[in-house]
């Protein structure tokens, strides 16, 4: 009886398993599977080391959620600019600092720093898409003269600006402090600290030994990386960016025009100025045995090929100047707004010093010379030297006067 009892438990048993096999497929009984988006799949942008726990803090939230309205209510259409321009530099800068071991969200320092702009010149003549002033430009490796001002450059600048917040980073041990310093200097940071007895930039907040400026600009970052990184969720919809910067390279070893090297590359002047923003003048550096230019992407045997056909004396436009009887380099220089270094760096110094009467000298082309920022900024500094002289000169005659 058993015997018989088991056999038909094994038959039942058969019959029994297509049905309980459709019944665990059947949607009803399957346990509903999870799967990421991609939104969900990517890391968000407050689990980055640069923002991570500040909506943790009520004086944080509330300095960020500030600036959250400023960009997307009062301030809206600027910064919908600053976020099409990103489109140029997002790739290209990301990339350096990832190789500088930063985190690569420290790309949105530049957007509020300039907006992206490389052209970017502020009241202190700090410059580039970085704002650099001149002094920690020096400092870090970027060149300025008279003929290029690699501040400007989102190549050499980012390079700089990654090298300047990791020294910030060793010094504070914060990325938010390091991003104050950089602000407002490492000096003016650490004697903060020191006076608040504080360890924490959120704490220096409550103090008056940093300006509002510096209270506010580590607020302002974060609001900017939550907006760039998720536009749409703050009201930004239709954001047109601009494509990534791409180019060819191609060193030229004497100076040449811009507009020489646009008509070679098959380009117009404004694309070769876009693709160099460091050089301040008509031409590639003359002070330079070499100099690596950029060119539209594709174009560089194209170039190759035409510059080598165009006369040497027609690559480079410059003006020869007779010297008169008491001309001295200062003279010329101060007559025609060009310093003296850059007059040296087109002449071999050997032939024009000392200055004879009747002898050659090459000098810029006054059609091609057009003042940028930085000589503006130097003007009114100029300026303000010589009221400032004076002014004083008139205190002591009236001083005198009283005596």
């Amino acid at each position: 009886m058993k015997k018989y009892g088991m056999v038909l438990f094994q038959i039942l048993l058969v019959i029994a398993l297509p049905f309980t096999a459709l019944a665990s497929d059947s949607p009803a009984n399957e346990e509903p599977q999870k799967t990421e988006t991609a939104a969900e799949q990517a890391p968000s942008i407050k689990d980055s080391p640069l923002i991570a726990g500040y909506d943790s803090r009520a004086v944080a939230s509330r300095a960020v959620e500030k600036n959250l309205g400023l960009f997307s209510n009062r301030i809206k259409e600027k910064f919908s600019l600053w976020l099409s321009r990103s489109g140029l530099y997002l790739d290209l800068m990301k990339d350096i600092l990832r190789k500088k071991e930063i985190p690569e969200d420290m790309v949105f320092l530049s957007l509020i720093e300039s907006g992206f702009n490389p052209n970017a010149y502020s009241i202190a003549r700090a410059a580039g898409p970085w704002q650099f002033i001149a002094g920690t430009a020096r400092r870090y490796g970027l060149e300025i003269t008279w003929w290029k001002d690699e501040r400007r450059d989102p190549v050499k600048s980012t390079a700089a600006a990654a090298d300047y917040l990791k020294d910030l980073y060793s010094m504070f041990g914060s990325w938010n402090l390091a991003m104050a310093a950089y602000n407002a200097g490492e000096g003016k940071i650490s004697k903060a600290l020191k006076r608040s007895n504080a360890d924490d930039y959120w704490d220096l907040l409550h103090t008056r030994h940093i300006r509002n400026e510096t209270k506010d600009y580590v607020p302002k970052f974060i609001a900017a990386s939550l907006i760039a990184t998720n536009p749409k969720d703050f009201g930004f919809d239709d954001i047109e960016y601009h494509e990534p910067l791409i180019y060819d390279e191609v060193a030229v070893t004497a100076p040449i025009d811009l507009a020489v090297a646009a008509e070679c590359a098959g380009t117009d002047l404004e694309t070769i100025k876009k693709l160099n923003p460091e050089l301040r003048r008509w031409c590639t550096p003359p002070d330079a045995p070499s100099y690596t230019l950029r060119i539209p992407e594709g174009t560089k045997d194209a170039f190759v090929e035409k510059l080598a056909a165009v006369p040497e004396d027609e690559r480079f436009t410059i003006e020869r100047y007779t010297v008169q009887k008491g001309d001295t380099l200062k003279k010329i220089a101060k007559r025609t707004g060009v310093p003296e270094s850059a007059i040296l760096s087109l002449n071999a110094m050997e032939k024009i010093m000392p200055m004879k009467v009747g002898s050659r000298i090459y000098l810029p082309p006054k059609g091609l010379i057009s003042m940028d920022a930085e000589d503006r900024g130097l003007l009114k500094k100029a300026s303000l030297k010589r009221k400032n002289h004076h002014s004083r000169k008139k205190v002591k005659k009236s001083a005198k006067k009283r005596v």
